[in-house]
C-alpha cells in the first residue's frame, strides 16, 4: 500500500478553437505526443507505465486510452481506461489513477485527458418505430424531465439567482485574457502542429464585450468558454519514485460529487468542502487555485465561496482566455495547478463543475515543503 500518490511531470498540448490548426488530428494523435513528452520530462522509461488513464466527453467511443497508448507507443500491455465524467472527467481521470497507485499494485500511471469538439461524431438515434434516424447533438445528462438544460441555460439560472451581472461576468473574462496574455506557457505546452501558444487568448476589452451575442439571460459569448481540441496529461507514480524529485507534488486529496442534477456549480462547492474539510487546509494558505472558466458567472461562485484571495486564482487566466476541450479541461487545471505551484511551493486546489449536476476538486502540496 502506498499512503499518497504523487505528479512529477505534467504537459498539455495548446488549446485550440474548433476548426482550427488540430481540425485534422483524432484524440489519440492529439494525446500520444503529450504522453511521450511527461515521461521525457521526468526520465521514466516507457516500460515502467503500467497504465493510462484518459478522459474524453464527445469523441465515438472504442476506448480512445487504448489508442493513445499504442500512438504514444507504450509497452502493448497497458490497455488503457477511458473514462468519461463530461467537464470533470481530467480531474478524475488524475484521481482514479492516484487511488490505483495507493493501492499499491501500480508505481507510474498517465492519466488525463484528450478531446477533440472539430472530429466530434455526427450522432445518430436509432427510431424505436423503424423511421429515420435521428440526429443529436449531445445525450441526455439527466433524464428527468424539465431538469436536463443546456449548460448555457443553467449558467443563466444560477447568475440571475445569484445577482451575478453581465459586467461582472465580462471584467472576469477580461481579465482572464489579460493575465492569458503575459503568462509565459512555454514549459508546460507541447508544440503540436507547430502550435505552441492558446490562439484564443486575446486582448479582450468592454467594447468587445458590449457586442458580444447573448447567448441565454446576461450569458454572453465573451463569457462563455469556446469549444476546443486539447490533450494534457499528468505522470502519477508512487513515494518510491517521486522522493527522487525536487518537483514532486503529492496528490493530497480529491473529490467527486453530483448535486442538483441542473446547477452544475452546486457540486463544485460541495467538493471543494470535502476536500478543505478533509485536509483542514485554510483557504486563504492556498497559494494557487485553479477554477474551470466554462462560464465567468460559474467561476464567479466557485471563487467567491470561501473568500479566496483573488491574485492566487487562475494566475495565467482560465478557460475563458483558452477554450473548453471538454474532456481534457480539467487536466489542463491539474497541469497549470503544477507549473504555478513550482514556482511557489505550498498547497494548490483545482475544481471544476460538470455537466448533469457534478463537480470535482483536488488539493496537490509539495513534497519536499
Amino acid at each position: 500500500m502506498n499512503k499518497f500518490a504523487y505528479i512529477i511531470s505534467a504537459h498539455r498540448s495548446a488549446v485550440i478553437p474548433k476548426s482550427g490548426a488540430f481540425s485534422q488530428l483524432h484524440i489519440h494523435e492529439l494525446a500520444a505526443p503529450v504522453i511521450q513528452k511527461v515521461l521525457k520530462s521526468a526520465n521514466i522509461s516507457k516500460n515502467s507505465v503500467t497504465e493510462l488513464i484518459m478522459s474524453n466527453a464527445v469523441g465515438a467511443g472504442g476506448n480512445p486510452a487504448r489508442l493513445a497508448a499504442l500512438a504514444a507507443n507504450l509497452p502493448e500491455r497497458v490497455g488503457g481506461l477511458t473514462i468519461d465524467r463530461q467537464c470533470a472527467g481530467g480531474l478524475d481521470a488524475i484521481w482514479l489513477a492516484a487511488q490505483m497507485i495507493m493501492s499499491g499494485i501500480h508505481d507510474v500511471i498517465i492519466a488525463g485527458g484528450s478531446e477533440s469538439a472539430s472530429r466530434r461524431p455526427i450522432r445518430l438515434a436509432i427510431n424505436p418505430n423503424g423511421g429515420e434516424p435521428e440526429t443529436y447533438i449531445r445525450p441526455n445528462f439527466t433524464g428527468l424531465k424539465g431538469r436536463d438544460p443546456d449548460m448555457v441555460v443553467s449558467a443563466a439560472k444560477i447568475a440571475n439567482s445569484e445577482k451575478i451581472t453581465r459586467n461582472a461576468q465580462e471584467e472576469w473574462a477580461i481579465k482572464s485574457h489579460q493575465k492569458a496574455l503575459v503568462t509565459d506557457f512555454n514549459e508546460e505546452i507541447v508544440p503540436i502542429q507547430k502550435q505552441k501558444i492558446d490562439s484564443f487568448t486575446r486582448n479582450l476589452t468592454k467594447k468587445t464585450c458590449a457586442r458580444a451575442a447573448i447567448l441565454e439571460g446576461s450569458i454572453t459569448s465573451a463569457t462563455t468558454a469556446v469549444d476546443s481540441d486539447a490533450a494534457a496529461f499528468c505522470l502519477i507514480v508512487s513515494e518510491k519514485i517521486a522522493r527522487n524529485y525536487p518537483n514532486a507534488f503529492r496528490i493530497q486529496i480529491g473529490s467527486s460529487c453530483a448535486s442538483t442534477p441542473d446547477e452544475p456549480v452546486k457540486a463544485t462547492l460541495e467538493a471543494m468542502n470535502n476536500v478543505l474539510d478533509v485536509t483542514k487546509i485554510n483557504p486563504n494558505s492556498l497559494k494557487v487555485i485553479e477554477i474551470m472558466e466554462a462560464y465567468s458567472a460559474q467561476a464567479i461562485i466557485a471563487a467567491t465561496a470561501h473568500n479566496f484571495n483573488i491574485s492566487k486564482i487562475n494566475i495565467g487566466g482560465g478557460a475563458l482566455a483558452r477554450g473548453h476541450p471538454i474532456g481534457a479541461s480539467g487536466a489542463i487545471l491539474a497541469v497549470r495547478l503544477f507549473h504555478e505551484l513550482k514556482k511557489t511551493g505550498g498547497a494548490g486546489l483545482a475544481t471544476i463543475a460538470a455537466a448533469g449536476g457534478l463537480g470535482s476538486a483536488l488539493i496537490l502540496t509539495n513534497l519536499h515543503s
